[in-house]
């Protein structure tokens, strides 16, 4: 018996170090980009386009310092946070009150929903130029409000559908308690059912922020110099003579930095809203 329990417990033991190994792989094979990413910021152009790598060296911080004085790139981390927050803040009241009308009043039903979310399904191309025809006739090319306002377009559908499979999860029975107590149905829908559907409204805020942060065609298409964002701006480091890798890597470096940020401070939030849509 004590035989067969040791066995046991070896055969436990090398099954989770196998388990423990293979996700440590795993995560090392996600990390490795980021920490070349962020090496390569930290060295000469010298050392980075050396082969093979050279592994020991002093760091440095001109790549930073040049990226902000002669490429301008606050600017461009400047516009791709107003644009991202801009258009995340207005989609998202937008969506929870559409979802909300989907989901309680059954709006349209099943076929207007899917209606909604095959607009997400579009090619940007497709609608590229009749985006940029509207821009151009409301004189708004080259501002940020055509970002904003064409991000909210694509934005909106997806974010719809998630909050939906999120307010599925909330009982009725609460509202229905609420109204019986007096309270309206505006009441209701802010006071009970938005602060319990926050983690989900967090999660879908996020997605809406990155879909934002990481966009490019409507970017290069619809602004200029002042008013571009980050994804034109890393574009814009291939010169004439090359590939400036130290300096590329250093924008990649501030590019990742809000993202990472962002799920650091709210993942709380954002792993209850990932998971809360599918327990019902």
């Amino acid at each position: 018996m004590r035989t067969r329990s040791r066995s046991l417990r070896r055969n436990k033991a090398l099954s989770d170090a196998a388990t423990y190994l293979l996700l440590s792989l795993f995560s090392l094979g996600i990390l490795l980009p980021i920490l070349w990413t962020l090496r390569l910021s930290f060295t000469t152009k010298f050392i980075a386009y050396k082969i093979p790598p050279v592994w020991l060296f002093r760091p440095i911080l001109d790549n930073y310092v040049s990226l902000f004085t002669d490429y301008g790139f606050g600017r461009f981390f400047f516009n791709s946070t107003a644009v991202a927050v801009g258009a995340t803040v207005l989609a998202l009241p937008l969506a929870f009150f559409a979802a909300y009308a989907f989901n309680r009043f059954r709006l349209g039903g099943r076929a207007l929903q899917f209606g909604i979310l095959s607009l997400q399904m579009l090619p940007p191309i497709v609608l590229s130029i009749p985006i940029f025809v509207v821009m151009s006739t409301l004189d708004l090319l080259n501002t940020r409000i055509a970002l904003i306002l064409s991000y909210l377009s694509f934005n909106l559908p997806f974010i719809i559908w998630m909050l939906i499979g999120f307010l599925e999860g909330i009982p009725t029975e609460l509202e229905e308690a609420a109204i019986i107590d007096g309270a309206s149905r505006l009441q209701t829908v802010i006071r009970i059912i938005f602060p319990l559907a926050t983690p989900g409204v967090m999660a879908a805020g996020i997605y809406s922020f990155i879909l934002c942060w990481n966009e490019f065609l409507f970017a290069l298409m619809l602004t200029a110099e002042k008013t571009s964002t980050i994804p034109i701006a890393l574009a814009a480091m291939q010169t004439e003579r090359g590939v400036m890798l130290g300096t590329l890597a250093a924008a990649m470096t501030f590019a990742i930095l809000p993202m990472i940020a962002l799920s650091v401070a709210i993942q709380k939030y954002l792993v209850r809203g990932l998971t809360f849509g599918a327990l019902k």
